[in-house]
């Protein structure tokens, strides 16, 4: 009957180890760019997020072995808060890639082909742009990294604590305004494209005023929109998935 009982206790003690990795693990995977998306099912996100669990919790035993005696309640809501925290983190990445897409499709008059491509209604260049950004994640081992990032994360945020919410909301003020000021620094080369465009077009109006120049710069500015996607769009992604890892790599600085 002792026997039974220790055997009992480890049980339980491995069952909630796991339940707290998952508590943590479930928000990031519930917003990660790729695995988090409308498209992937919820049964599909589950099995992803136990997956990450049997992942990091070997690794996290000896650390977290000791704690997981604390107030359930605490514990649960502490774990989910660290993962939304982080979640969010990663997914404004996202958000500054589709951003930089709906900025160079309104600059440059391609805002409404193929606008419902995706489940989030984008212009086509944003639904390109991240399209290709999460599945250059995935060819480098977005997978590798985010195991990374939840083990290491119980360094900056340990077990059944909370964080400092001052602090958090620093943070999220700062990588919100990073996002947009990085969108925009992406969609900066279509930017200048629609500034020449309009200057160029606004030249030929004052010395031509009789000439319909909407009819003939609409698909002048459409064909060059085309042209220097093609050529940055490389660019643009490589930028911005070196970033990304290095947000990974130190999400909270320091």
């Amino acid at each position: 009957m002792t026997s039974f009982s220790f055997l009992f206790g480890i049980a339980q003690e491995v069952l909630w180890l796991h339940a707290s990795v998952f508590l943590r693990v479930a928000p990031i995977i519930g917003l990660l760019p790729g695995f988090g998306e409308q498209s992937v099912p919820t049964r599909v996100k589950l099995i992803l997020a136990l997956a990450f669990t049997l992942i990091a919790a070997p690794a996290l035993a000896p650390e977290l072995l000791g704690h997981t005696q604390a107030p359930r309640v605490r514990l649960i809501l502490s774990e989910t808060l660290v993962g939304l925290v982080i979640g969010i983190g990663l997914r404004l990445f996202l958000m500054a890639l589709q951003i930089a897409g709906s900025i160079a499709a309104q600059a440059t008059s391609l805002s409404q082909i193929l606008g419902n491509a995706s489940l989030t209604p984008l212009p086509a260049i944003g639904h390109v742009l991240a399209t290709g950004g999460i599945a250059l994640m995935m060819v480098m081992g977005l997978h590798v990294r985010v195991a990374e990032l939840i083990v290491l994360s119980y360094g900056v945020f340990p077990v059944a604590e909370f964080p400092d919410f001052a602090v958090v909301s620093e943070w999220g003020v700062a990588q919100t305004a990073h996002a947009f000021a990085f969108g925009f620094t992406l969609a900066a080369p279509f930017v200048l494209l629609s500034v020449l465009y309009n200057l160029t077009l606004g030249t030929i109006n004052r010395a031509m005023p009789q000439l319909m120049v909407v009819f003939v710069g609409a698909p002048a500015i459409t064909a060059l929109a085309l042209f220097l996607m093609m050529l940055v769009t490389p660019v643009i992604l490589v930028v911005w998935v070196r970033a990304f890892q290095g947000f990974i790599a130190n999400p909270f600085g320091g």
